[in-house]
């Protein structure tokens, strides 16, 4: 009977449906078709926020449907950003698949880029994934700002169909992530396969599984649902926030705006505001008085019994029907079945924890990684494996003022552990299942550098649904602060700048030939230098690092970069060899020689690229139009020539030609030491530095722990930009 009578009320209490709130201004449409219109997007004069914001009601002989007018996008599905649960605001849209030029396709798609520039719309990165369809050819997506991604596809000697399986690169599709904040995008494709049709999309990762996915239909279709992320200007007056300083500040209680995320996995910023009713509120915060008070208790979904409203208090204020039927079942049975209850699912709830927690750790490599630690043969008792209680209190529960930094890769928080060291844990978005074990190969390389100018990695957490990394922290920003932040009164001095050169060097000659087994960085910038508090280099961001063993002779992974940074013949060939850090490096000592950023508008005649301009004027016998006048100053020409002309050399367009990272690095070392750096007194010196170099390296080979050159300290590795 008390079962029923509970039964009862809370089926009574399902009835009560939340009041109605406005979602449109005024008298304006508020669907098109099946989809739902809210302010302030809107159909009609004055019914939208601006012109990126109006939607067009097409007819078709299928039926009506909704159009974005400004970006002429087919609408599927448009949501408001939302507090419970967490979830930013999104636009399914059909996005348009990209063909390949030159050739028939037969389908209905665009051989034109895409664009969202001037709006606050960007593509969402966590539920997108850019695929390309092909056979022997690559397809490379760029973005108006520096990220180059693409994927290899191939089908086989004699295999020119795509085959419906797994679109790992090796059946005719590949696929890959994108980069944050995307706002407008074009493909290149590069192909041995003629006039054959290729195509590539940007498209939603749940609507796409590749092993029942028909591509012949796909194709001719030529669209893809694809998810958007929106929000409006923070300058908007429609925001109904008064936002300052990475804060918020309400008018009252029935609503909040925010740039940060309102996905509850990361809290990571975003470049509009969004804005959500709050917890007891509902309707259309882009309205004013467009948030209606509600009473949660009797909002079936926010209320089963008991809840704690927006006030604060811990009961429900239902109607008297429902408390009189609640109050009639209860009584004494309820108090002593609720205890009950409450004990078993506090039990449960741990017990859920303790099994999550070991299904994660297994998930991430953690049985293998214990392995590897307690085998004599491992040699990285230096590793620590740390318990995600141990990270959450040294991050309050990684509470967002801890946040350092945020990234395409995940976010960095600040943290003190028990023993009051401080260090920067790292908290990714996304780990591949069948990636694990190359991830703890990874993890076990560079646990075991221990060179001063690399960035410590101290141990890490796989309790978690995606592993945390614990990391030494390094508190003085990056090199590129230090040399292109107009804001910065620290000005970076030649001695310093050479010395930070020389450092850097020593540390990528030591990962490529002094380690057990070479790594490449890849991805080398000033942005990856940190600082520490004696403005000493550390190498950092080793996320897309790759260790080599010593019969490779390249890596040839997806393509990966950074523009003007990236290392052409890389770029052409997706070969990745040593020689291509070592290009990095030489654009990272042009900046140290010029004070330039990589990439600048400002440089439109002679080319955006700094390594283009930079080779130019060296040709040009014009070095020091370019030198940074502050360093001018310093009367140190022999030293700047030498640097340059080393620069030229490892910007050299073929690799073979360019020098090796020990060449580089003893020369640095050589050019500081020597009051004359060029001439027969140099050479001369550098062979006795080649021996120095050579005994060092032949005695300490074998201790991963070795500092390769007498070089000064620099910094460990973290994610760009997040320190």
């Amino acid at each position: 009977m008390f079962q029923i009578l509970l039964l009862l009320g809370s089926l009574l209490l399902r009835e009560q449906a939340s009041p109605a709130a406005p979602l449109v201004k005024g008298n304006c449409p508020k669907t098109c078709g099946n989809v739902t219109i809210p302010y302030p997007f809107g159909i009609g004069t004055r019914c939208f926020l601006d012109e990126w914001y109006e939607i067009i009601c097409q007819e078709s002989s299928s039926g009506t449907f909704a159009v974005l007018n400004k970006a002429n996008l087919r609408v599927l599905n448009l949501s408001l950003p939302e507090e419970f649960p967490n979830k930013n605001g999104m636009i399914n849209v059909s996005l348009p698949i990209i063909y390949s030029p030159n050739a028939s396709c037969g389908g209905n798609g665009s051989f034109t880029p895409v664009s969202l520039k001037g709006s606050q719309f960007v593509f969402s990165d966590s539920r997108n994934v850019f695929v390309a369809v092909g056979c022997n050819m690559r397809a490379l997506l760029r973005d108006t700002q520096s990220a180059i991604i693409g994927c290899e596809s191939s089908c086989g000697a004699d295999d020119t169909v795509v085959r419906n399986t797994s679109c790992s690169g090796s059946d005719g599709c590949c696929q890959t992530t994108i980069t944050s904040d995307l706002q407008a995008f074009s493909v290149d494709f590069q192909a041995d396969n003629g006039t054959v049709c290729n195509y590539a999309f940007l498209g939603d990762r749940s609507k796409f599984v590749s092993s029942t996915t028909d591509f012949n239909e796909l194709r001719a279709n030529g669209r893809f649902a694809a998810v958007l992320e929106w929000g409006v200007a923070n300058t908007s007056d429609v925001a109904l926030e008064v936002y300052y300083n990475n804060s918020y500040y309400s008018r009252d209680d029935s609503y909040y705006c925010s740039t940060r995320s309102f996905n509850s996995d990361y809290r990571m910023e975003m470049p509009f505001l969004q804005c959500s009713c709050s917890f007891g509120f509902t309707g259309n915060p882009y309205i004013i008085g467009g948030c209606e008070d509600i009473n949660e208790c009797e909002v079936p979904h926010l209320c089963n019994g008991t809840c704690m409203n927006k006030r604060g208090s811990f009961k429900c204020v239902a109607s008297r029907r429902t408390t009189i039927l609640i109050g009639f079942g209860a009584g004494l049975g309820a108090l002593l079945l609720g205890l009950a209850l409450w004990r078993l699912y506090k039990y449960a709830k741990k017990r859920k924890e303790i099994k999550l927690k070991e299904k994660h750790f297994k998930r991430n490599g953690g049985l293998l990684l214990e392995s590897e630690l307690s085998s004599p043969e491992g040699n990285v008792e230096k590793s620590k494996l740390f318990t995600s209680k141990d990270l959450e209190k040294a991050t309050d529960n990684f509470s967002e003022d801890r946040i350092l930094g945020q990234g395409g890769q995940g976010t960095v928080y600040k943290g003190m552990l028990t023993d009051g060291k401080i260090v920067a844990i790292k908290k990714s978005k996304v780990i591949d299942e069948g990636k694990i074990e190359q991830f703890i190969n990874e993890v076990l390389i560079l646990s075991q550098i221990n060179h001063r100018n690399v960035v410590k990695l101290l141990g890490c957490c796989l309790e978690t649904e995606v592993p945390l990394l614990v990391y030494e922290f390094i508190p003085n920003g990056t090199l590129y602060q230090y040399l292109h932040d107009p804001n910065e009164e620290f000005r970076v001095s030649w001695d310093t700048r050479l010395r930070i050169a020389t450092e850097i060097a020593g540390a990528l000659f030591y990962l490529h030939s002094a380690a057990s087994i070479p790594i490449y960085h890849r991805d080398i910038k000033s942005t990856n230098i940190l600082l520490d508090e004696k403005y000493r280099a550390k190498v950092a961001d080793f996320g897309t690092s790759r260790s080599v063993s010593l019969d490779q002779t390249h890596v040839t992974t997806l393509v990966q970069g950074t523009f003007g940074y990236l290392d052409p013949e890389y770029f052409q060939s997706s070969q990745f060899t040593d020689k291509s850090d070592v290009y990095s490096f030489g654009v990272v000592l042009v900046e140290l020689l010029t004070g330039q950023k990589p990439i600048s508008s400002l440089r439109e005649q002679e080319g955006r690229s700094l390594a283009t301009y930079f080779i130019i004027l060296m040709e040009e016998n014009r070095l020091f139009d370019m030198v940074d006048p502050q360093v001018l100053k310093e009367d140190k020409k022999e030293e700047i020539e030498s640097v340059a002309n080393l620069a030229k050399r490892c910007l050299n367009l073929n690799g073979r030609n360019r020098p090796t990272m020990r060449e580089v690095a003893m020369e640095l070392e050589g050019i500081r030491k020597l009051p004359n750096p060029s001439g027969v007194d140099q050479n001369k010196e550098n062979r006795e530095a080649t021996g120095s170099y050579d005994s060092a390296f032949t005695s300490s080979k074998a201790n991963i722990e070795m500092d390769v050159i007498t070089l000064s300290d620099v910094q460990p590795l973290l994610p760009s930009g997040t320190w």
